[in-house]
């Protein structure tokens, strides 16, 4: 079985009544209800969302068994998960964070790069960020052109390293 997907996170407690505050980290928020039960990472407690609607940057969701404030506030922090194969199948190019977490980065001549530990979008695009076995992280933006190939059966994917970054001057240093 696939490790679990982190799908949301609660935040604070909003009013008195038990509702919370809940990020989600889904392409569409409110299908966090869909999901059937959340749970913890180590899946010792469910949640059943029984209630959501958007607020500005969150969602506001009340859980099945979570009727007051100070019950809310002890979820803060709390990350919720759900098993990879609840998850829908995605089209083709299309990947899950989770998914990619973990593969080998190997270069277009088949050379070793490291391992990929995160994907990032700091709002300019998705960045792929690799491990080498020693040094510093790359970052790298997670395009057709840099990442040529994904191979998840094979357990890695392609890296086409760019030549020059721009801004990049070594002169300048």
């Amino acid at each position: 079985m696939a490790a679990p997907v982190c799908v949301a996170r609660i935040g604070a407690a909003h009013g008195v009544r038990g509702a919370v505050r809940l990020w989600t980290f889904t392409e569409d928020p409110l299908a966090v209800k869909d999901y059937g039960p959340l749970m913890t990472k180590d899946g010792k407690r469910q949640f059943e969302v029984t209630h959501v609607r958007e607020a500005k940057d969150h969602l506001v969701a009340t859980l099945k068994g979570v009727a007051t404030r100070d019950d809310a506030e002890r979820l803060n922090g709390l990350e919720l998960y759900i098993p990879r194969e609840r998850l829908p199948e995605t089209d083709d190019g299309e990947y899950y964070h989770a998914d990619l977490i973990g593969l080998a980065a190997v270069t277009t001549s088949e050379q070793p790069l490291g391992k990929v530990i995160a994907i990032h979008n700091f709002g300019a695009g998705d960045i792929i960020e690799i491990a080498p076995p020693q040094g510093a992280t790359m970052l790298l933006p997670f395009t057709n052109a840099v990442v040529p190939t994904v191979d998840l059966a094979g357990g890695r994917v392609v890296i086409d390293l760019p030549q020059e970054i721009e801004g990049d001057d070594p002169s300048a240093a």
